[in-house]
């Protein structure tokens, strides 16, 4: 997926301009006409002149997402319009980024713009599933029960991103507290044993020599060391901006032990909660496909669904380009496939969406038990080494002195 950035006109005439992921520029002016916009000039970003977005407040959560869809609809059921409610809503959330958007959002519907169309004016706040969903709620009169369905969405993928986060947070905060003790006793711990270690006057032991000899070189080189982390994180940084490197990482991601299966699993339940939700609205399938592919976090699985939305297009079942991906679980694709043949593929994919939940979950938690034992051993094997580094040398001194009492 690359960048491109456009200049263009909307429907009244006014220019604007931004930036847009796809394959090709092709397709990125594709997808800009679809939206009914005018096109001035269209091109490709390299990494010198992308956007630097610095903004003020915090970006829009699932979770708040969620609290907004459901706020929303308990106003709007009180019979409150949605001008007011907009209003209300603004004024209540600490999200700055958020109310400033719901105000802008306001001003629109208050000149006559619908609210999706209003919505869609704010990409980074209010994403395109939102926005279409909204869309189509306006169109067939069912505002509140698409506002509902979203609220539902919202909260789930808050919950499977949690358990992920969870997952991931243990391991590395025990390896940074890890970092920190070996830090601390290289540059404090080891210094006070080195002169104990000079005045022995023996030939020490290997193990104490590199640890006093990895010792000095932390006190001497810390800043050569601090350069190395940094332009190794800034590399590789670099690097996963890139097309190519996007999807070098998004496929060893697929494939690394213990997380592999976790990323699979959560892209499936994400594909199959979303994809139902987008259907029972009626969003119509190869829209709704890429919608669904714009929600993946990994790359190897967008670009899979965006030509499964190539296939669909031309009258393939969704089934065959899920099966030819490779990614998801069998499961998945037979579900699908029996959705299809019944016509009750909404359905389907919401059961299915539910059992990867739990998947998500159990798989959380046999990665936690399994890293336990791992950050132990390695941990042991740190304090085991610094133990015998400093413990091997004494040791050895009062052998000598024992053989010559005797």
């Amino acid at each position: 997926m690359a960048t491109y950035a456009y200049k263009i006109l909307d429907s009244s005439g006014t220019a604007k301009k931004g930036a847009i992921e796809a394959k090709t520029e092709t397709q990125a002016s594709e997808k800009l006409r679809r939206e009914g916009y005018t096109i001035i000039e269209i091109k490709e970003q390299g990494f010198a002149d992308k956007d630097i977005n610095i903004s003020i407040g915090k970006m829009v959560k699932p979770h708040e997402l969620a609290m907004f869809c459901n706020q929303f609809v308990s106003i709007l059921e009180a019979g409150v319009t949605v001008v007011t409610a907009l209003d209300m809503l603004s004024e209540q959330t600490d999200n700055k980024n958020f109310a400033k958007a719901l105000k802008a959002v306001q001003i629109s519907v208050e000149k006559g713009d619908s609210l999706g169309n209003a919505m869609k004016q704010h990409p980074k706040i209010f994403p395109t599933m939102l926005v279409n969903m909204t869309i189509a709620g306006e169109a067939s009169g069912s505002l509140e029960t698409a506002f509902r369905r979203m609220a539902d969405h919202f909260e789930k993928d808050h919950k499977l991103k949690s358990m992920i986060s969870k997952a991931m947070i243990y391991p590395a905060m025990v390896l940074a507290v890890a970092f920190i003790v070996v830090i601390v006793i290289l540059t404090l711990v080891v210094p006070s044993f080195s002169d104990m270690f000079a005045d022995m006057e023996m030939d020490l032991p290997k193990a104490t020599q590199m640890l006093v000899s990895m010792s000095n070189f932390v006190k001497a080189k810390w800043w050569l060391i601090a350069i190395v982390i940094v332009a190794i994180v800034g590399a590789f940084k670099l690097f996963k901006s890139t097309p190519s490197g996007a999807k070098i990482c998004a496929q060893i991601g697929l494939k690394l032990p213990l997380f592999g299966d976790l990323t699979i699993k959560s892209s499936a339940a994400r594909f199959s909660r979303t994809l139902s939700t987008l259907l029972a609205a009626g969003i119509p399938l190869i829209d709704a496909i890429e919608n669904v592919a714009n929600v993946m976090t990994n790359n190897v699985v967008r670009d899979g669904l965006l030509d499964a939305k190539s296939q669909v297009a031309r009258g393939v079942p969704l089934s065959k380009p899920l099966k030819d991906m490779g990614i998801f679980p069998p499961l998945l694709v037979h579900m699908t496939r029996i959705g299809e043949e019944t016509g009750s593929l909404e359905q389907m994919l919401d059961k299915i969406s539910v059992f990867y939940d739990e998947e998500v979950q159990n798989q959380t938690e046999k990665l936690t038990a399994a890293l336990e034992p791992i950050i132990i051993v390695l941990l042991a094997g740190i304090v085991g080494f610094v133990v015998l580094a400093v413990m091997s040398p004494m040791l050895k001194m009062y052998d000598g002195i024992d053989q010559m009492a005797e």
